[in-house]
């Protein structure tokens, strides 16, 4: 069978572009078909073989078993400095002949190709690669991805989809990703039905779940400009709660077992205190927490030291006051990756699970 390949598109950043995109991906790859996987423009990058590749590439390959190609994979990167260079130098870099040798050379190995747009539809016009045209120039049918809502969802649908529009390019369908479960039902009918009047299949609706906005203490650490001073091997784990040290109660513990603890040095000991009462009323082994902010720059206790240490729990000091690093944990914006498998098997499950895999493989039949 002969597909159209797939280019994933969203209204803005941090929408679901990867999210989607791994579903699919993982859905088509499962059900026998040869998939490959391109981001033909990206921005944040990572050094692979001493040749730079969009990050989410790297997440694809451990996916597909593949080797990372960067000249396939990941064509083309618009890294730090590349605006001002591509203005001083419109011609130095035939980006169009690099998406395209990307292209022909996945569509001599794979049955069907997706790729994975970056940013909003615009991002990349600087060099004439904007999503829409870079989906123009692989043929490729697209996939909107746009949040959850129904009039400010159709608002920004319409505007999106007008650059697609402009450059010819077809529109597969429409995926509304981070809906409030409760509302799934009245998003689907009201967005559905402007759908229709556009003749725009909609092709899933797909909960919020917050388990995919968890950080890592790692993550935490970047935000804060913090530094892991104890067992930064274990950065890895996962922080599904914040609370902050001075308002501790019995409360705060309940039905949590990754919490972060922000807290000054001064109420470092009382809230350690209260933890340790916790645990032993409760009967747990070790404190519930992935790891400990310590804001500010006073001494930390040998009470508390001794603590961290017997309890194995990160630790991460940081020049912010608790309320500063309270306020930046909260507003991370968290992204999938290799170091997330959690995540990686919800994205894969959400989309199956939400998504009309089947229609669109019918969809793109016979078009290429």
């Amino acid at each position: 069978m002969v597909y159209q390949n797939i280019y994933v598109a969203a209204t803005s950043q941090h929408v679901g572009k990867t999210t989607s995109t791994l579903g699919l991906v993982s859905a088509y790859h499962k059900s026998g078909l040869n998939v490959g996987y391109c981001k033909p423009v990206g921005q944040k990058h990572l050094t692979v073989n001493d040749k730079k590749v969009d990050k989410d590439t790297v997440l694809f390959a451990d996916l597909l078993k593949v080797d990372i190609v960067p000249e396939v994979h990941s064509p083309v990167i618009l890294g730090k400095g590349a605006t001002s260079e591509l203005i001083d130098n419109p011609g130095k870099y035939d980006l169009d002949s690099m998406i395209k040798h990307a292209a022909n050379e996945l569509n001599k190995d794979h049955d069907l190709v997706i790729y994975e747009g970056t940013g909003h539809p615009g991002v990349g016009s600087i060099g004439n690669v904007s999503n829409a045209r870079v989906a123009k120039l692989l043929d490729a049918g697209v996939i909107m991805i746009v949040e959850g809502g129904i009039g400010s969802t159709i608002d920004m649908l319409n505007l999106c989809l007008s650059l697609f529009r402009e450059e010819g390019v077809t529109v597969i369908g429409v995926i509304i990703n981070k809906v409030i479960p409760s509302k799934l039902d009245k998003v689907k009918e009201y967005v559905g039905k402007w759908l229709t009047q556009q003749n725009i299949e909609l092709l899933g609706v797909v909960p919020y779940d917050e388990t995919l906005a968890y950080p890592l203490i790692w993550t935490v650490n970047n935000a804060i400009a913090g530094s892991i001073e104890y067992f930064n091997e274990k950065g890895y784990q996962k922080v599904e709660k914040i609370i902050a040290g001075s308002l501790l109660n019995y409360d705060d513990f309940e039905g949590s077992e990754n919490m972060l603890l922000v807290v000054s040095p001064r109420d470092l000991n009382a809230s350690i205190k209260k933890l340790k009462q916790y645990t032993k009323s409760v009967g747990l082994e070790s404190a519930p927490l992935s790891g400990i902010v310590v804001t500010g720059k006073d001494k930390i206790s040998n009470f508390s030291i001794k603590y961290i240490e017997s309890n194995r729990i990160p630790l991460i000091r940081t020049p912010l006051d608790t309320y500063g690093a309270v306020l930046k944990i909260s507003t991370i914006e968290v992204k999938i990756n290799r170091r997330t498998p959690w995540k990686i098997a919800k994205a894969i499950d959400l989309i199956r699970e939400n998504v009309e895999i089947e229609t669109i493989l019918d969809l793109i039949k016979r078009k290429k």
